[in-house]
């Protein structure tokens, strides 16, 4: 009787146990961690910081100021420009203009006006001197010169009216050609000093998080170093590790389902599959015996939000796209 009771006990453990061993395991989750590219922003140049606009742990927008450095030298910089343009201007404008004055050309005129009353006297006292000589009352020395002195006012009237038309040209094509390449150039100049001016303040390329400010007001900037650490949201990243003989299951455009212990469970796609295998990272920690070689995968998050930079989180895959 014992026995029978023993073996039917048995009999009801093994049935009990069978939806357990014929049901589907859940597949394992892999370990990985929260990636984040942070987008160090510094200036260009040296200097000291004039201005912050942001805070650390605070938000901005696209667009919106982050910093500025002191701008009394690029501020002279563009005044300077400013001058030297102007000056090109004054220089292209005279070169382009007549070279004489306008007063200068009314004492030509006036000179004109002269030479032609004395070349009509001379043709006036050519034409009686003519008819002198025909007559046979003037000699024909008295001709001669009547006519020499005629050719000789004509010719000053010529010369007049020359220095009038030279006087309404403007310089030389050379020097013509010159000022307008000095005003380019200062144009250039004043271009280059305003574009440092406006490179002295510095404005968000992307919105998100303002993770570290490394300089405080007063402080002076060394060329090339960070001011501002910025997170986008878009930058965040799920970083996991899968062994090579789980690599097939997964596809870009899949899902996955991302878990943690200081945060809700949120939805992420791969985004980036590796062509290579390599070894596995030390940051991977298990009490389960890994494969030596694994093929590192990063998702997108539905949410980054809710994730921090540097967070373990625990990734399962979810069905193919």
């Amino acid at each position: 009787m014992k026995r029978i009771f023993v073996i039917a006990l048995l009999a009801g453990i093994a049935l009990a146990a069978l939806p357990f061993l014929f049901a589907e395991k859940s597949p394992r989750p892999y370990q990985g961690w929260v990636e984040a590219d942070t987008l160090f922003i510094g200036a260009e140049g040296t200097g000291r910081l004039e201005r912050v606009d942001v805070q650390e742990g605070g938000t901005v927008a696209a667009g919106n100021p982050l910093f500025k450095l002191e701008t009394s030298s690029e501020e002279a910089a563009v005044a300077a420009a400013r001058a030297a343009l102007a000056r090109a201007q004054a220089e292209l404008e005279l070169a382009e203009a007549a070279q004489k004055r306008p007063e200068e050309i009314d004492v030509l005129r006036a000179s004109e006006r002269e030479a032609n009353a004395r070349l009509e006297l001379a043709k006036q006292d050519l034409d009686r001197t003519r008819v002198l000589a025909e007559r046979g009352t003037a000699t024909q020395a008295s001709l001669d010169a009547a006519i020499a002195t005629e050719a000789a006012n004509r010719a000053a009237l010529d010369n007049v009216r020359s220095q009038i038309t030279l006087a309404h040209l403007p310089a030389r094509e050379q020097t013509l050609r010159q000022a307008k390449e000095s005003m380019a150039a200062a144009k250039a100049e004043l271009a280059s000093a305003q574009a440092a001016l406006a490179r002295r303040a510095v404005a968000a390329p992307a919105a998100g998080s303002i993770e570290t400010l490394y300089y405080r007001l007063g402080e002076v900037v060394p060329v090339g170093r960070p001011i501002v650490a910025l997170l986008p949201p878009e930058n965040v990243r799920i970083r996991f590790f899968v062994p090579e003989t789980e690599i097939a299951a997964l596809s870009l455009g899949q899902p996955v389902r991302v878990t943690c212990d200081a945060c809700r469970p949120s939805d992420a796609r791969i985004s980036f599959i590796a062509k290579t295998a390599e070894y596995t990272p030390p940051e991977i920690y298990s009490l389960e015996e890994r494969a030596k070689l694994v093929y590192r995968i990063e998702a997108i998050p539905a949410d980054p939000a809710t994730l921090r930079p540097g967070q373990p989180v625990d990734v399962a895959a979810g069905a193919r796209p």
